[in-house]
């Protein structure tokens, strides 16, 4: 091998690597813009020449085509023959890409994870790269709405689909408390109230009251709140990391039961404690809303027990939603421990602890990318 033949493969490799990257990148871009646009939406409805497709999306035809041939090279859309002239060619969407791109609350939803990088993070980029030199964070009015979006649709089948039956296989306690007359469930950094309303359609007898800092949020929630629930599900915006704010708090919990059973017999912080500039403080008032009998369950990033490099993909994943949002976000505020998105189990304990926990169970419901934890009082 020639002098520097070592370093030359090196950069031989990481330059194909990342050529793919940003190939990936750019076609997550288009990606972006047919979820933006209803593109997807409009090509779902069935085959269509270009012509034809522009007329039903709403854009301009020299662009209709471009975005069809280029989707059709990267195989997301199909052509039914390529050989023939580009006015005459029919492009569909094959019913599996149809599910993953339209069906927003589906198991296989990915459009909020496209939406989530090109529009929700990379505007961000200058604020967070001014940050980075001044040891500052990134304020959430910098990301804009397509990250709250995209959030909550990431989230949306999680909840939807899987919650419950976490509840009842990994908490059966907690589950059959919830189900009794007189039960009550605190959804803490609920955010657009997704987790809130399955919640309350899970258990029906039980009062939700979720909790959020977020004015913008909330009213989002409020608004999605059904007439048959309004009387049980309420929403506050409180910070819990700030002492001021735990009257309000203190409130919900004086509402949570009946005369004699105040407090909530489960806590949820569902994937948000990571995102909170002051865990500890937070997880304090958690327990401070506790029944004697209830519990906390968090829902985390599943991130490794112990750093690891080259670490597999979902520790990438979980490393760059942490530098581009989670930890910018969470140093916002004074005396923000700066935890980020790398949350591992060891972190939680600690923190746990700190707060006034006596157990803390780990929960392995085998999921790619969240783990469960139980917190207990005793």
């Amino acid at each position: 091998m020639t002098p520097g033949g070592g370093a030359h493969a090196q950069a031989q490799a990481l330059g194909g690597r990342l050529f793919q990257a940003s190939l990936a990148a750019a076609e997550l871009m288009t990606v972006y813009l047919g979820v933006r646009l209803g593109l997807y939406e409009a090509l779902a409805k069935g085959p269509a020449t270009a012509a034809e497709f522009a007329d039903r999306a709403g854009v301009a035809p020299r662009y209709a085509t471009e975005w069809l041939e280029q989707q059709a090279a990267a195989g997301i859309v199909t052509v039914d023959d390529g050989t023939v002239p580009a006015d005459r060619r029919r492009y569909a969407l094959p019913e599996g890409h149809r599910l993953a791109l339209t069906d927003t609350g589906g198991p296989w939803a990915v459009a909020p994870l496209s939406v989530l990088p090109v529009g929700g993070i990379a505007p961000a980029l200058p604020r967070l790269a001014e940050a980075m030199r001044a040891g500052t964070g990134v304020p959430p009015d910098a990301y804009g709405e397509a990250l709250r979006a995209a959030q909550a649709g990431m989230n949306r089948s999680v909840f939807t689909d899987l919650l419950p039956g976490w509840l009842r296989s990994a908490l059966p306690d907690v589950h059959q408390a919830l189900r009794r007359p007189g039960a009550a469930i605190a959804d803490v950094g609920c955010g657009t109230g997704t987790s809130s309303l399955v919640l309350a359609r899970t258990y029906p007898l039980a009062r939700v009251h979720g909790f959020d800092r977020d004015a913008d949020a909330l009213a989002t929630a409020r608004a999605a709140v059904p007439a048959a629930a309004a009387e049980r599900v309420r929403f506050s915006a409180v910070d819990l990391a700030n002492p001021a704010d735990h009257a309000d708090a203190a409130d919900a919990v004086d509402l949570a039961g009946p005369a004699g059973a105040a407090g909530f017999d489960l806590v949820c912080v569902l994937d948000a404690l990571h995102d909170m500039a002051r865990p500890v403080e937070v997880l304090a008032a958690c327990r401070a809303m506790l029944r004697p009998t209830g519990a906390v369950l968090l829902m985390e990033p599943r991130a490794a027990e112990r750093f690891t490099a080259p670490a597999d993909e979902t520790e990438r994943f979980i490393y760059t939603v942490s530098l581009l949002h989670c930890l910018p976000q969470s140093l916002v505020d004074e005396g923000s421990v700066g935890t980020g998105a790398v949350l591992r189990p060891e972190t939680v304990r600690r923190h746990a602890t700190a707060a006034g926990f006596a157990r803390v169970t780990v929960l392995d419901v085998a999921h790619r990318f969240h783990r469960l934890y139980r917190l207990d009082l005793h």
